[in-house]
This record gives structure tokens, C-alpha cells and sequence, in this order.
């Protein structure tokens, strides 16, 4: 059992690194943080005394004065290493540098200083270190005007505002899922190096990914088709924007309902993709789901029945409750990274249309149960 800190946990990387270390129970015992530790010696003490591993997220990425990043910056290296000598620990260091080390701005400089000095660290004291320059990040739940502009630019179009390109340049990026999963591999393989360069997955001109965006919101968010997506950058950016909306206000969405003498006709789904329609019928009282997905996109649609959908968001208590009735036949999606159940609180069967984007498969399901 691998014991991992994580400073800055509740951050854009650190709650992704955070809640993905928690699929691998058996493998790693996840150390809480506090960022007031920072402040306190005795608990910064003992939080790296806790550890075998410690991925150094913390760090400040805008201010109006670049000062202030640069002396916040190096101090939280600097005390991070006076716990660590305190501690006479020897545990391995995970740093998060930047690309932005290489263009000489006071933001890169504290990230090149502040990596030097925990490699000097680990080689006095007998540790591990990983410096890890890492691209431009996005992904689900990213701070917008603060860790990208696609968090930007995802913020500004479910709020029906329209963004504004400042630099139209070509950006190297990395999803966030991508990143993590890189952090883990450096942590099983005990990686020792000072400078470890993770390599950028896509690039894209900026203005290429607002027309990207645009589009979802077209498609999805105001015509509720799913869009085509041709590649996995397309898949993790339209996750992404998905995560933007206010999933209160946007679901349930009613069907449009076709009625002559025959019945009733509904479309279900307009997809511009692939994917799998599934149909159940649930017994009085009964409870369907109790797991979430990292990648798939599901729609749960309720034709006949009285049922009750449950979302909560992983590492938070707040559940969201939709309650949905065949009378007037709606549909709610799943965000990733959300738990969700579907119970049904009526007398007479259930009859819930179900679709996913990927076909199911054994060996890779993602699909992790727990309790919403």
C-alpha cells in the first residue's frame, strides 16, 4: 500500500489525481490535505511524515502582480522541503513544472526554482523526485479565467455569453484523465529524474476549438443531439463543456410528443455518433445503477412509470434529485465523475430507455459502483 499527499487537492489536477487514486483501494491509502497546512509547521509536519509519496500540486497560476506568484510560489516549495527535513523524510517528490519554464516570465521561473530546490532536496536527503514540465491541462471541472481558456470558453457559452479570442495561436494540450494517468505511472515506477517532459497530446488553434464548442452547444445543449465526435480530443472537450452546465436547470428535458388516433410516436436520441440504446422495465421499488463512468456518456430516458434519478458529484454530498413521470416522457444524462441511480417510486412497472456512447465491454467497463 503506496501512502500519497496530494497539496492541492481540491484544485483542477488535484481533485482528477485525487478521485482517480481512489478507483486502486487496494493499492493506494489516499493522506488528506488541508491547504492551511501551509500555514501551521506541526500539521505540514505530520502530513509529510503520513507520506510515501507527494505530488506537489499547490501553486498560485494568476495574479495581477507576478510578484506575488513568484514569492507564493517558491515559499510553498520552501516550507514543503523544511517539513520534509523535519520529518527526515526520504519520500518520493512529484512536482508540477510548466512549459511556461522556458519563456522566462516570473510564473515559469517560480516553477523552474521551486523544482530545482526540491531536486536538490531528494539528493541531500536520499529521496525520490520527479519534476514533472507538464502542457496546457483542461478538462471536466477546471476553474474558469483561471486554469484554461477552455474552461473559459465553456463557462461562457452555457452562461449564453460570447468569448472572445485574444491570441488566435496553435496551444499544446493535455486532458486532464491523460495527465493523471501519467502522475500514476511515475508513482508505480518510482520514477527518479529531474526533469521529465509529458508530452502533449493534441494541438489545436484556438479558434478551431471555440467552433468545436460552439457546436456542442448547438447540437447538444439546445437541440439535445449528440454530436459526432471523431476523436478522443473531441470526446474529452465535449465531456468537458458538458461539466459546464447547470445540470439543475437544464434537466429533465421533455420529449416532443407525436399524438394521433394510433398513439403516441417519440424520438428518443439524435446522435451524430455511435452507441448503444438499451430498454429495461424496473419492479415497484427497486433501484437500478449506484456507479458512475470517467468517460461515457449515458442518457436515462423514462416512456412510462414514475421514477426517481439520482445524481451526486464524487468527493461531494450534495444529490441531485429528478423526478420523472411517462406522462410527460423525459430524459436525464449522466456527467461523468457523477454517481447515479434510477429507483422506481411508483405502483406499476417502469419502462426506461437507456443509451451509452460505447458499446459494453468486459475487460474495460468503466463502470465503478458506489452508493449516491
Amino acid at each position: 500500500m503506496i501512502k500519497v499527499g496530494i497539496t492541492g487537492q481540491k484544485g483542477f489536477i488535484g481533485q482528477h489525481l485525487y478521485n482517480t487514486l481512489g478507483l486502486f483501494p487496494q493499492e493506494f491509502e489516499r493522506i488528506e490535505y488541508h491547504r492551511d497546512w501551509f500555514d501551521d509547521e506541526t500539521k505540514l509536519n505530520n502530513f509529510v511524515s503520513n507520506c510515501d509519496v507527494i505530488v506537489h500540486l499547490a501553486a498560485m497560476n494568476r495574479h495581477n502582480d507576478a510578484n506575488v506568484i513568484y514569492k507564493n510560489n517558491v515559499s510553498l516549495v520552501q516550507k514543503l522541503v523544511g517539513a520534509l527535513q523535519n520529518a527526515q523524510s526520504k519520500a518520493h517528490i512529484l512536482f508540477s513544472s510548466s512549459s511556461q519554464e522556458e519563456k522566462g516570465n516570473l510564473y515559469g521561473k517560480s516553477k523552474k526554482d521551486g523544482r530545482e530546490h526540491l531536486a536538490n532536496w531528494a539528493k541531500n536527503a536520499g529521496g525520490k523526485f520527479t519534476g514533472l514540465v507538464i502542457p496546457n491541462v483542461f478538462g471536466p471541472f477546471g476553474h474558469p479565467y483561471y486554469n484554461s481558456f477552455i474552461a473559459t470558453f465553456c463557462h461562457q457559452l452555457t452562461q449564453n455569453e460570447q468569448p472572445k479570442i485574444d491570441v488566435d495561436s496553435t496551444v499544446k494540450l493535455i486532458y486532464v484523465q491523460d495527465l493523471v494517468e501519467q502522475i500514476i505511472h511515475h508513482i508505480r515506477n518510482h520514477t527518479d529524474a529531474d526533469l521529465v517532459t509529458i508530452p502533449h497530446t493534441s494541438a489545436y488553434k484556438v479558434s478551431d476549438i471555440l467552433i468545436l464548442l460552439d457546436g456542442f452547444k448547438k447540437q447538444y445543449m439546445e437541440g439535445g443531439v449528440i454530436p459526432n465526435l471523431s476523436n478522443t480530443f473531441e470526446l474529452n472537450l465535449f465531456n468537458t463543456f458538458r461539466c459546464y452546465m447547470d445540470v439543475k436547470q437544464h434537466f429533465p428535458v421533455k420529449f416532443t410528443q407525436h399524438t394521433d388516433a394510433r398513439g403516441a410516436f417519440v424520438e428518443v436520441i439524435k446522435l451524430n455518433d455511435g452507441g448503444q440504446v438499451s430498454f429495461s422495465t424496473t419492479v415497484s421499488g427497486i433501484t437500478r445503477g449506484n456507479h458512475y463512468h470517467t468517460r461515457k456518456i449515458e442518457r436515462f430516458a423514462v416512456i412510462k412509470g414514475e421514477a426517481l434519478i439520482q445524481l451526486r458529484k464524487i468527493a461531494t454530498d450534495d444529490v441531485l434529485d429528478f423526478y420523472l413521470s411517462g406522462t410527460e416522457p423525459a430524459y436525464v444524462d449522466m456527467p461523468i465523475w457523477y454517481t447515479h441511480n434510477i429507483k422506481n417510486i411508483g405502483s406499476d412497472d417502469l419502462y426506461t430507455i437507456f443509451w451509452i456512447n460505447e458499446f459494453f465491454n468486459p475487460a474495460d467497463p468503466d463502470t465503478y459502483f458506489e452508493t449516491v
